[in-house]
């Protein structure tokens, strides 16, 4: 319904099955940032399809390979989902992801 009635702008930035949970609104600055599977986005809310930013922040091929080991799924399991955004101050966010069952954390400039 929507879409149907021009009420929203779907996000065509990726179609890979990113597996999206992590959501962090900056109003301020009308920008979103999205935790996904092995990747962050920064979107503009204006038109979140314009001047997209992407990080590709991947779990080592090491802690993958344990992970499939382990015997967990190497496609929804052995990756890095982000599931921490949260503001640190003016200029920086924290960001944590799983990490293929070891968890990595660190700090965005996001200028």
């Amino acid at each position: 319904d929507l879409l149907l009635s021009n009420s929203c702008i779907p996000f065509l930035g990726s179609t890979e099955g990113l597996d999206f949970r992590t959501l962090l609104l900056d109003e301020e600055r009308s920008r979103l940032l999205v935790g996904a599977k092995d990747h962050i986005f920064l979107l503009n809310l204006v038109d979140v399809n314009k001047n997209i930013k992407k990080i590709y922040w991947p779990a080592s091929k090491e802690k993958v390979e344990l992970c499939k080991l382990a015997g967990k799924d190497a496609h929804t399991e052995c990756a890095n989902f982000i599931r921490v955004l949260q503001p640190y101050n003016r200029t920086h966010v924290y960001v944590c992801g799983t990490g293929a069952f070891h968890p990595l954390c660190g700090y965005i400039e996001l200028g």
